[in-house]
């Protein structure tokens, strides 16, 4: 029997995510955005949770709580993307865009990442990619095993080039990550082929050979993109 994942939410956040979906469906950049007394008036919460609601929507940058405790929206291009809340709170359609750039980003920044890696690689990293590696191979059957493995693999690589901004940023993006792969693993084949992809990134770490291990990374992620993701 196939599991259901259950996500249990604070009131707050349950507060925050209807505001949320109401600005990004609706809200105008330097509006004002629901006030404390409002929530109270419309949800029946108190104060507390009214405060607490507020607080998340201004963490993820899109609201500005002023002095007097005006509420103003901000611009949508300020909002903080990297946050998970986001992928349940934004509008289907938004979260389509927002996935394509993501991975857009990614066809950007990660073939650096294994050019780098590729000249930093140890003994122990090759092999945790190549133990993952074969993990992959043989969990080809189950995409949820197999996403954990594919995150895995990547991180591995991102932490080779031995750079922490570009790790806090591959890291943080994993929750779009996650969602994206969700819908190109879904493709008749998918696994497989996506094996084959890591299989060759892998291989051109172990030469330590960085033209060829950038050149792998980006012909998975422009495959990746050909196969069902959106453009």
């Amino acid at each position: 029997m196939d599991t259901v994942e259950v996500k249990l939410q604070t009131l707050p956040k349950q507060v925050a995510g209807v505001l949320a979906r109401r600005i990004a469906g609706s809200g105008v950049a330097g509006g004002l955005g629901p006030s404390e007394q409002q929530i109270l008036q419309e949800f029946g919460v108190s104060r507390a949770v009214a405060r607490e609601a507020l607080k998340i929507l201004a963490s993820l940058d899109m609201i500005e709580i002023a002095q007097g405790r005006r509420v103003v929206l901000r611009p949508a291009e300020e909002w903080d993307y990297l946050s998970p809340l986001l992928i349940d709170w934004l509008p289907h359609e938004q979260m389509r865009e927002i996935l394509a750039e993501a991975h857009a980003t990614r066809i950007i920044i990660e073939p650096a990442i294994a050019a780098i890696a590729a000249k930093h690689m140890t003994k122990e990293k090759l092999e945790r990619l190549g133990t993952l590696l074969a993990a992959m191979s043989a969990s080809e059957d189950n995409p949820d095993a197999y996403l954990k493995l594919d995150l895995d693999f990547h991180m591995e690589i991102c932490r080779a080039a031995r750079n922490r901004i570009l790790d806090r940023f591959m890291y943080s993006s994993r929750w779009w990550q996650m969602a994206s792969r969700r819908i190109s693993n879904q493709m008749p084949h998918a696994l497989p082929s996506a094996t084959e992809m890591h299989r060759a990134i892998y291989e051109a770490l172990v030469a330590r050979d960085e033209k060829r291990a950038e050149e792998a990374m980006r012909r998975h992620l422009k495959k990746t993109t050909a196969v069902g993701l959106p453009r």
